[in-house]
């Protein structure tokens, strides 16, 4: 019985250094994530939506509209945004012209890449409690997570 309270104990300690890690993290990369979309003048909707897009071939308004919990119009709007950027492009279905589908362009992708970088690089410090210059050095990062950062 002792044993089971011991091991309820270090998941509950567990589980609080996560949720530590967590909110320090969030801090963390939001700031540095904000001033990258500034910089390419793209809102958190519109990343999470390049990100969705990044994994797809294609993705009708509708899945948008779904993915994003959105109004129709409300996904026309990121779109047409997005689209004016040069980070997406409409294309119409052979057998269906009123079918949109909209697909991440080369520079949509080059972005989704270079925000996924500075998230990677922000969480990877707060892995090793070090600064952004130390997580340039692979030797300072665990070999599980370059791992899993090459995965990614």
């Amino acid at each position: 019985m002792q044993v089971i309270e011991e091991q309820n104990k270090e998941v509950a300690n567990r589980v609080d250094q996560l949720a530590d890690f967590i909110m320090f993290t969030q801090r963390s990369f939001l700031l540095d994530l904000s001033n990258e979309l500034n910089d390419g003048k793209v809102s958190y909707a519109q990343f999470f939506l390049l990100g969705y897009l990044a994994k797809e071939e294609y993705l009708t308004m509708t899945d948008i509209a779904r993915k994003m919990g959105h109004s129709t119009a409300a996904a026309t709007g990121l779109v047409d945004r997005l689209e004016k950027l040069g980070y997406v492009q409409r294309l119409h279905a052979a057998d269906d012209r009123r079918k949109v589908m909209v697909q991440i362009s080369r520079k949509g992708i080059e972005l989704v890449k270079r925000l996924r970088d500075v998230i990677a690089r922000s969480v990877t410090s707060a892995m090793v409690g070090g600064e952004a210059e130390d997580v340039e050095k692979k030797e300072s990062i665990p070999p599980q997570l370059r791992e899993f950062m090459a995965g990614v």
